[in-house]
């Protein structure tokens, strides 16, 4: 039996050699021997020197357990840093991207096929706007030339001023823009320039051109082309190019028919028309001496 002293006796040498000495420690277990031999077929990670062990980086640890067998403990993903976890698509509060995910909302806002004036019960905003002015279906749009660059173009000897001057002229000559939507206006700008007599076909023509041109000797005419009219009068070569005929003739609307004075002629004339009966009668003596 062990005995218990206070920490107040005293021992001396003599009392510390009859005391029992300890048990001795069991020795230990024998190693048993490993098979090594495929220890390099495992799937080792080399390990990044700067990083050290358990602090993350591309690893992963071979042990040894108890009957001598290997296994593979892969660190977990916290652990093993450098690896981003793959994003999961349409998962929703998964990835982060909301209840639905990627699917936007549900119902018909998500399949992809709801309009998008549609607002539910609220007024939408196309009927919340005030109506203002109109557009009018039967307005028409002119391009306007003016005499005086009619004039420079006779004088620069572009136009022959004893031959009728048609839309499809001016056009030629550079006197008015390629797109004529629905016709020509001439105007009196330049009209002290006009001091021989010419002959015109256009669309309109203002009170004071009309005046200038009269004073001078000359008519102008006031003719009616449809879309088709106006297209063959400026491009015949398109029609021979596509293997048709020159369309006819199309007569005014009523609404227009007190603004011309007569049908627009096709292919492109080169003759005025004769506005009086006198007129008339010298046209016909000098197709007949012809």
């Amino acid at each position: 039996m062990w005995r218990r002293f206070s920490s107040s006796s005293s021992l001396s040498l003599h009392h510390l050699k009859l005391l029992p000495s300890p048990p001795p420690s069991p020795p230990p277990p024998p190693l048993r021997s490993l098979d090594l031999s495929y220890l390099h077929l495992l799937p080792m990670r080399s390990r990044d020197p700067s990083t050290p062990h358990g602090c993350g980086g591309d690893t992963m640890d071979v042990v040894f357990s108890g009957d001598g067998e290997l296994a593979e403990a892969e660190r977990s993903e916290g652990q093993r840093g450098g690896e981003e976890e793959e994003e999961a698509e349409g998962e929703g509060d998964r990835v982060g991207e909301g209840e639905n995910g990627r699917e936007r909302a549900q119902g018909a806002e998500g399949e992809g096929d709801r309009e998008v004036r549609l607002r539910g019960g609220q007024t939408p905003l196309r009927r919340r706007l005030p109506r203002r002015g109109f557009k009018n279906p039967f307005s028409l749009t002119f391009q306007p030339v003016g005499l005086g660059k009619i004039a420079k173009l006779i004088n620069a000897g572009e136009i022959d001023s004893s031959e009728l001057i048609t839309m499809k002229t001016l056009k030629d000559t550079g006197a008015i823009g390629k797109q004529i939507k629905d016709g020509v206006r001439l105007m009196g700008r330049g009209a002290e320039d006009i001091k021989w007599p010419i002959h015109l076909e256009v669309s309109r023509v203002t009170v004071r051109a009309k005046a200038a041109v009269e004073a001078a000797g000359g008519s102008v005419r006031k003719v009616y082309y449809n879309k088709l009219g106006f297209r063959a009068l400026l491009k015949p070569e398109w029609f021979a190019k596509k293997g048709r005929l020159l369309p006819k003739a199309a007569r005014p609307p009523p609404k227009q028919r007190d603004k011309v004075d007569s049908i627009g002629r096709l292919p492109a004339p080169t003759k005025p028309i004769p506005f009086t009966p006198e007129e008339e009668k010298e046209a016909a003596a000098a197709k007949v001496a012809a």
